[in-house]
């Protein structure tokens, strides 16, 4: 540990021969922190994210907006001897074009002396703080759009359509917490999404934390059947619930839970308000949305002159992306309705 300096937040590692005296700084020392700083922020975004990757996701280079296409059915037919075959029976096709929202960024300001007169890592603190709010931005906008497709009709009506809309399963007034009401919620979507020929890999259900554990903890009425050795869920650590016909659990914060109307804020370019009063649940696959990404997580941070000026660091988070409808039909949005 000769070559290294202590500091508030760690050591710092010294590339010459020479031992470093106390209070020795460098000019790279901030560059390493910016990297730790990026690294955290940005695992701590990835862990928080849940509706990363269940959705379709492209890249937005050199432009303000992304076309998706959806197409319809074909159909099949029997060959007439000596007629020749000119591939007329084209799917029908329709586009969906989805912008970008205004940069989406979380701040903070390090101030030097909180930082050394600190007995923890502020910036490990702050880079987490700020991965949880990109996340938490990101999930917000794809729940919303989710539920919105479950309650729009195919962009598809040519022949052999029109294609499948979206389904709402209504599990009951006050039942949102009810495990079995939940748990046959589940078995209905796997069969309006077989009906519908949405495939069986990446469906995904999205509830919120309580309903989560009601179902894990509601042992006469749920899907455990422990007496019969399923060995999926625990109420012993409260985790373990995987999956329920096929269907992959997850739980957030993020859901427009029993929300009411959420309206549309500046900087959105894309339609993300409705109506959200009985909404309580999500199951969907990966066909429901799409999302279009300009600039992924990352960090930018303030040095030289602007550091001497405020005797501190601007650290900034930002993500630029935008989300919309894709294919109705792999969306189903679980109402507290009857």
């Amino acid at each position: 540990m000769a070559n290294t300096l202590v500091t508030s937040i760690g050591t710092q590692n010294n590339s010459s021969s020479t031992p470093l005296a106390l209070g020795t700084t460098y000019t790279d020392k901030y560059d390493t922190y910016l990297k730790l700083f990026s690294g955290e922020m940005i695992k701590a975004y990835e862990s928080a994210c849940i509706a990363k990757g269940t959705v379709q996701n492209r890249t937005l280079r050199n432009g303000r907006s992304l076309q998706f296409i959806y197409t319809g059915r074909m159909t099949a037919e029997y060959h007439t001897p000596g007629t020749p075959i000119l591939g007329s029976n084209d799917p029908p096709v329709a586009e969906k074009t989805i912008v970008m929202d205004d940069l989406l960024i979380s701040s903070a300001f390090l101030y030097d002396l909180d930082e050394t007169l600190a007995h923890y890592s502020l910036r490990s603190e702050i880079s987490a703080k700020i991965g949880h709010a990109l996340a938490e931005a990101y999930d917000k906008k794809i729940f919303r759009v989710i539920a919105k497709a479950a309650r729009a009709a195919s962009p598809i009506s040519a022949a052999p359509g029109p294609e499948p809309g979206g389904s709402i399963i209504k599990i009951g007034n006050n039942k949102e917490y009810d495990a079995q009401a939940l748990v046959d919620a589940f078995f209905e979507a796997a069969s309006i999404l077989d009906e519908k020929n949405v495939p069986k890999s990446g469906r995904t259900a999205v509830l919120s934390p309580r309903q989560y554990y009601a179902l894990v903890s509601q042992v006469d009425s749920n899907i455990l059947n422990r007496d019969f050795g399923n060995s999926q869920g625990s109420l012993t650590s409260g985790e373990g619930l995987y999956e329920i016909a096929g269907i992959t659990i997850r739980r957030s914060n993020n859901l427009p839970f029993m929300a009411g109307t959420v309206a549309s804020v500046d900087g959105e370019n894309n339609d993300y308000s409705a109506g959200f009063g009985d909404h309580c649940g999500l199951i969907y696959a990966r066909d429901a949305a799409a999302v279009v990404e300009a600039i992924g997580p990352s960090v930018q941070t303030t040095g030289g002159d602007i550091k001497t000026m405020y005797q501190g660091d601007l650290i900034v988070g930002r993500l630029a992306m935008g989300a919309g409808v894709l294919n109705p039909a792999a969306a189903i949005e679980l109402q507290a309705a009857n």
